[in-house]
């Protein structure tokens, strides 16, 4: 009897409270992925709370959510975005006649358009690393460890670990995507 592959669901959880702002995770991004000067894939969002002299800084990293039922592939009219099985959201560069629709959709503003290729780009999760069996360049370069990687259906993993004994927030939840993205709290 052969061995059936077991199916994988990607996702990202993410500790906010350990980042640093370090920027590690954007720049292993762009020098990775080939991410344009002044575009970016990934992002930390700084918010500065209180007055002084009780001063408190978060820092809140975010990129694209690898929706479980992405609306910028369901308002793509080439199928330019997609998704593959194991929950990864692309975008087929060929097929891209840059309208911007996905951009629309989106409600995490997680895409942007590249003016050097005509086309809409976005974080991949590094699928070329995830495919050889690595993790994203920016889960591999946090010196904090605020993002760990996974398949979500592996009862052995960090992420089942980390989702079935720690509470966490799925941002925006509400829109019917399905975020693939979970921040601790």
């Amino acid at each position: 009897m052969a061995d059936q592959k077991k199916k994988k669901r990607y996702a990202l959880v993410l500790d906010s409270k350990k980042c640093i702002n370090c920027k590690a995770c954007v720049v292993a991004c762009k020098a990775e992925n080939g991410v344009p000067v002044g575009k970016f894939r990934n992002w930390i969002d700084e918010e500065k709370r209180g007055s002084y002299p009780k001063l408190l800084m978060t820092f809140d990293p975010g990129q694209c959510m690898h929706c479980e039922n992405p609306s910028c592939v369901r308002v793509c009219p080439t199928g330019a975005s997609w998704q593959r099985s194991d929950g990864i959201v692309l975008v087929n560069y060929s097929d891209c006649i840059g309208c911007r629709y996905c951009m629309i959709a989106c409600p995490y503003n997680a895409r942007y358009f590249r003016e050097d290729l005509g086309v809409v780009d976005k974080c991949t999760f590094c699928v070329q690393r995830v495919d050889k069996g690595q993790p994203p360049a920016c889960v591999e370069t946090c010196p904090s460890k605020v993002r760990v990687f996974g398949d979500l259906d592996d009862p052995q993993g960090e992420l089942h670990d980390l989702l079935s004994t720690r509470r966490y927030l799925v941002k925006k939840a509400e829109t019917g995507n399905g975020p693939q993205l979970y921040y601790l709290l």
